[in-house]
């Protein structure tokens, strides 16, 4: 989108607009994000919560991480804010070790930051998501029971 004399569109107060790229690179400026086998051992050492925010075809054909919750992405602030009457059982406080999965590693830097704003300052992403959690060769069990 352009304004006056072709010049780009700016934002409120006059900034220009951020594309995603610029956009992701500001968001994960502000935390350190974190790879798959830290992630597994800080889940199994009952340091972080895993949070699967795919969607479900993506969980039915993929699969699901052992012991990650599994909250839809429009459920997110929901579930985890602590102060929230919808929030998880394990959304138990602001200091919460949260780790964001989504499928690739993009949607959930921007989940992220959300989390930050709601005050769950340690919050941080999955790098390459879930598939590079799979191709670490790390646990992952079917959605559906076979039969």
């Amino acid at each position: 989108m352009t304004g006056p004399g072709g010049q780009p569109a700016r934002a409120r107060g006059g900034e220009r607009p951020l594309g995603i790229d610029e956009l992701l690179e500001h968001v994960r400026s502000g935390y350190r994000r974190i790879q798959p086998r830290e992630a597994h051992e800080a889940a199994q050492a009952g340091e972080a919560l895993l949070v699967d925010i795919r969607y479900a075809a993506l969980r039915e054909r993929d699969g699901l991480i052992p012991g990650a919750v599994v909250v839809e992405r429009n459920e997110l602030e929901w579930r985890l804010d602590p102060q929230g009457s919808h929030r998880l059982p394990e959304a138990t406080g602001h200091d919460l070790r949260v780790v964001v999965v989504c499928n690739e590693g993009y949607a959930s830097s921007l989940a992220v930051a959300s989390l930050h704003q709601l005050g769950l300052h340690r919050a941080t992403d999955l790098v390459g998501g879930f598939q590079a959690w799979r191709a670490e060769g790390l646990p992952v069990r079917p959605a559906k029971p076979g039969p």
